[in-house]
């Protein structure tokens, strides 16, 4: 079969490049940067920190296609010790359990939700003010936006609704880390003969077919197409490994500011020293807010959660994320309204911002199975053909 090229050697591309090699086809995969991953990368041990607040969702399809190639395990569930240590800020307040506005929402799950119409709109008729505010404080984490109320109420309803749905979606956190599944991915790849390239920049676009799965920022400089755009998040990140203690919270949901902080070596104690913690931090920022303002906020987030937090610190990382959060549709769009994967010429889009379905990575998987797909079919078309 015709070789395909993919540039990208991320979530999105690695996905691609498997998706093709399983079909029978020749990929060459160009990486860019040294190492593989894209956002799906890990801090190297002793403290191993995923590149933003990660988790797999079991309910997905993008899980079970990984699941079955043996990708993404092995996994860790939560177990009692976490829903133990869950925690809500609610009205500056740390609290064990969620507050009424929420619980008013989650009962009101079964509800459908227009994509024309904002989340606040809608949600102010049909939850009330308090329920809407509790809801979007609660996506923060899920979109990396600090107003989740401007955009599509069906966009932020459907999220609200797959998080927490009953026993679904569980979470599954990838043991040693995502940059431990990247590994297998690129393991899986090389073994089904795909040959990657790292450290290789592609500045114009080879001849034959192509998969661009990299953010919207290059694909857009290299395919030299201004309508590649779309709206994203931008938060504040922060990283800690701590002296363990036995009073620190698993996870803290900012309701108030839409933050979120959880100890992801409570699940996977591979991800830390022993007898020690590492914590992840997010908040979406403000308009015209900086890093250093996002991570101050942080900071309080974590005085709540974590006793004395600033004389256990071993281990800190601060980051900003900006544009590189997946894709967000504002009222009246959907995700078959992004950049479409078909850019013609034999030329096709994967990532987390591109015309996919999803849950934040699902997208990046989704897109690259999808693009795979139609480039395979194409290529065996023009042979019938010829």
């Amino acid at each position: 079969m015709t070789q395909i090229t993919i540039i990208g050697g991320g979530l999105a591309g690695l996905t691609a490049a498997i998706a093709c090699a399983e079909e029978g086809a020749g990929v060459l995969l160009h990486e860019a940067h040294r190492t593989l991953g894209g956002r799906a990368r890990s801090t190297a041990a002793p403290y191993v920190a995923n590149d933003g607040t990660h988790v797999l969702y079991s309910d997905g399809a993008p899980f079970r296609w990984l699941d079955r190639r043996g990708l993404a395990g092995p996994c860790r569930s939560l177990g009692l010790k976490e829903f133990r240590k869950f925690r809500v800020r609610y009205d500056s307040r740390l609290l064990a359990r969620p507050p009424r506005p929420l619980v008013s929402a989650l009962l009101k799950r079964g509800r459908e939700a227009p994509v024309h119409e904002s989340f606040e709109s809608w949600g102010h008729r049909h939850l009330g003010e308090e329920a809407t505010s509790a809801v979007a404080g609660l996506l923060g984490v899920v979109t990396y936006e600090a107003d989740p109320g401007r955009l599509s109420a069906k966009f932020v309803w459907d999220r609200f609704r797959r998080v927490s749905r009953p026993g679904f979606p569980s979470p599954r956190y990838v043991v040693g880390g995502w940059g431990r599944m990247i590994e297998r991915m690129a393991a899986r790849a090389r073994d089904l003969g795909v040959v990657i390239e790292t450290g290789s920049r592609v500045t114009a676009l080879p001849s034959g077919p192509v998969i661009v799965a990299t953010g919207l920022d290059a694909a857009r400089t290299l395919l030299g197409d201004p309508a590649l755009t779309w709206e994203s998040g931008r938060s504040a990140l922060l990283d800690l490994g701590l002296a363990r203690h036995p009073a620190d919270a698993f996870l803290v949901s900012d309701l108030d500011e839409g933050g979120f902080l959880e100890r992801y070596s409570s699940p996977d104690p591979t991800l830390a020293p022993e007898n020690e913690s590492l914590v992840q931090l997010q908040i979406p920022l403000r308009p015209g807010e900086g890093k250093a303002a996002g991570v101050a906020r942080l900071e309080r987030l974590a005085d709540l959660g974590l006793p004395r937090w600033r004389d256990r610190v071993t281990w800190r990382r601060e980051a900003l994320a900006s544009g590189r959060t997946g894709a967000l549709d504002l009222p009246g769009l959907t995700w078959r309204d992004r950049p479409a994967i078909d850019r013609g010429d034999g030329v096709r889009l994967a990532g987390d911002s591109v015309a996919a379905p999803g849950l934040l990575g699902e997208v990046a998987v989704n897109s690259g199975l999808e693009a795979a797909r139609r480039t395979v079919e194409s290529i065996r078309k023009t042979r019938q053909l010829t």
